[in-house]
């Protein structure tokens, strides 16, 4: 499972690999609704048809609008959200956020944790597609 691409965006690094994507936002940036299409861009190019979780390891201090989740929803193969913020104050903020995502979002203190969740979110996703429920 090693990563197999690499962004440096204005904003953000994204690494990407088999199942899910890690971001790192820059420092001082705000995110708004639309960061998506080029979150969307990437997604198409690497997960085309294939479920994937969005880890964000929030090791910058940063801003980010909560619409940005509305738009966030609407990339079909996205299943999950999984947050691990560096302080409290990161943590308290993303706890807020997650009020504006319906889909499966969590937070982790590690980073580990976070990709251990991501592949019991896609095995319980194959699991239910496996018993007849497509």
């Amino acid at each position: 499972m090693g990563m197999f691409h690499y962004y440096s965006l204005p904003n953000s690094e994204i690494f990407i690999f088999d199942e899910f994507l890690i971001a790192q936002i820059r420092e001082g940036v705000t995110i708004q609704p639309e960061h998506n299409e080029k979150l969307n861009d990437i997604i198409e190019r690497h997960f085309s048809e294939k479920n994937m979780v969005y880890i964000s390891n929030r090791v910058n201090s940063y801003s980010v609008n909560p619409l940005v989740y509305r738009e966030t929803e609407k990339i079909p193969n996205l299943v999950a959200i999984a947050i691990v913020p560096e302080t409290s104050m990161m943590r308290e903020s993303a706890e807020y956020e997650q009020k504006f995502y319906e889909k499966p979002y969590e937070i982790f203190d590690t980073l580990s944790e976070a990709v251990q969740w991501v592949q019991s979110v896609l095995q319980e996703l194959k699991d239910f597609k496996n018993n007849g429920n497509k």
